[in-house]
């Protein structure tokens, strides 16, 4: 497989991960690129169509970025959230509890 096609290999897997929000598949794909990088640069120039292929490459990552970014920040929002009514979940718990009980 030429370097070309490997850039645009790599950029697919980062994107299809990301869209799924397949974290775990998202890791391995951005490790494979970590690894696979440094052996195609050292084959030598990159061609215009190489050099094409690494921009889609880069645009994925960053991409892949902005949508961890994203659901970071939605956890982050979720967790808030449930400590913030962390009173009211307890007190909530409590009554079914004691309704259970008496039933």
């Amino acid at each position: 497989m030429d370097r070309q096609q490997t850039l645009l290999q790599l950029a697919q897997k980062l994107s299809a991960a990301s869209i799924a929000a397949d974290w775990t598949a998202l890791l391995a794909a951005d490790a494979l690129v970590a690894a696979t990088l440094p052996a195609l640069a050292q084959q030598g120039r990159w061609s215009a169509p190489e050099m094409a292929a690494l921009a889609a490459l880069r645009q994925q990552h960053g991409a892949a970025l902005a949508r961890c970014t994203a659901a970071c920040n939605e956890t982050a929002e979720r967790l808030s959230s449930m400590n913030n009514n962390k009173e009211g979940w307890y007190a909530y718990s409590l009554d079914n509890e004691v309704i259970g009980n008496d039933a």
